[in-house]
């Protein structure tokens, strides 16, 4: 059986290969490939700018494909040559994909829901001030300098790109995913397709290191903030209640910084970078300078030890799928507050394996957190519980055969 995965980024074996460096993202990715590669024939395809020609490489019994543009074009040759029985594509928003599909067969093609960005359209700046939302001609000036994070002009991205997602979705005949809610969703914008259950399996790391209680003074962990829909916004909203009752926390933040240019360049970013610009604005004004640490882009390795040197895992998130972040702070046996919001109530149990809470219910946020912090039993209980259930759902062994399971019913081998 030979399967050709379509997937948003380069793995770190191409990629190193290719002289790009390794890029710390893509864990369930590999955890996957690792399972099935001894069993199916995989090639996998990226399409990266960084190539100025189609790429080709075979790395560890594995064929990678690394296309410049996506275009029809491209994927003909590479559906000529490689010659797949299934076309399996890692999420809907990929742009490339329409391409692809349009050249396979629809009982062929498989799609493993990522991020479904309908619904994540509708939710993306939830939170945020309109002001900050909306650009004047000045900031849209400013971007001929540089393109900037606009949040208009991302919302304008996002719905065009649901647009799309719609339209490819709804000609698909199998598609897979992990919670009550990405069913539901599927239901709807792929009505004729097939629905199968598959968890991820993530990064190796995490299921080998255990929590152990977190440092003395308290730190509560955000696995990323630079988008709204993450929800950090609301979290600098809840920490000074906090800080009354435990002056010495710290709040540790991963993903990419805080952007920082001097005075002279300050008005610059604010044009260019409104969330930011709010985020910075709700520091001063809450006096959170000393408690904010921004960790920057993790490895595998250093997000495990950052997660294992914190006390509360948390996601304040307007809308989520089924976060591998959250999986991951699970698989350490950390206590978690989510919001429960999308599918992480399939994930997590409310009282059992973590707290969950109602989206942008700021004051909610604030008693789970002192919650937990006032209840270090009650914090390792609810982290013991998630562990025992994350390493079941992201048991790498039974989502491997779990997939396999369902190329086989796909091509009728079964």
């Amino acid at each position: 059986m030979k399967v050709l995965w379509l997937v948003n980024l380069t793995l770190p074996e191409p990629a190193k290969a290719l002289g790009f460096g390794n890029n710390p993202v893509g864990g369930w990715l590999i955890g996957q490939r690792e399972q099935l590669k001894h069993s199916v024939s995989l090639v996998i395809c990226s399409i990266d700018a960084r190539v100025k020609q189609p790429e080709f490489l075979t790395i560890d019994s594995v064929d990678y494909a690394v296309l410049p543009t996506g275009s029809r074009e491209e994927f003909s040759a590479l559906l000529q040559n490689a010659q797949p029985d299934l076309v399996h594509l890692w999420g809907s928003e990929n742009p490339a994909a329409p391409a692809l599909v349009s050249l396979c067969s629809p009982e062929r093609i498989l799609l493993s829901a990522q991020g479904i960005m309908t619904p994540y359209t509708e939710h993306l700046l939830d939170g945020v001030p309109e002001k900050y939302c909306r650009s004047s001609p000045l900031q849209k000036l400013a971007t001929v300098i540089d393109r900037g994070e606009l949040l208009d002009r991302e919302l304008a991205f996002y719905q065009e790109q649901s647009k799309k997602e719609a339209a490819l979705l709804a000609g698909l005949r199998h598609v897979t995913g992990r919670t009550p809610w990405d069913k539901a969703e599927l239901a709807l914008l792929a009505p004729h397709a097939a629905y199968y259950v598959c968890n991820e399996t993530l990064r190796p790391g995490f299921f080998s290191a255990r929590w152990q209680g977190g440092p003395q003074k308290p730190v509560l962990f955000l696995s990323q903030g630079n988008q709204p829909r993450k929800g950090l916004h609301w979290l600098l909203q809840a920490l000074p209640l906090v800080l009354e009752r435990y002056p010495d926390l710290t709040l540790h933040i991963a993903g990419w910084p805080m952007v920082k240019k001097g005075p002279l360049l300050e008005p610059l970013l604010r044009l260019l970078l409104p969330y930011q610009t709010y985020l910075k604005k709700l520091i001063r004004k809450y006096h959170l300078e000393k408690q904010v640490v921004w960790l920057g882009c993790l490895s595998e390795a250093d997000m495990r030890a950052a997660l294992l040197q914190s006390s509360i895992f948390v996601m304040p998130s307007s809308l989520e799928n089924s976060p591998n972040s959250l999986g991951e702070a699970m698989l350490l046996g950390m206590p978690c507050i989510a919001t429960d919001a999308g599918g992480t109530a399939g994930m997590l149990t409310n009282g059992k394996e973590g707290i969950l809470y109602a989206p942008e219910d700021v004051p909610a946020l604030t008693a789970a957190i002192l919650s937990l912090l006032d209840d270090p039993a009650k914090a390792r209980r609810y982290g013991d519980a998630a562990r025992e259930r994350a390493l079941v759902t992201h048991d790498p062994v039974r989502n491997g055969q779990a997939m396999l399971k369902i190329y086989r019913t796909i091509l009728k081998e079964e």
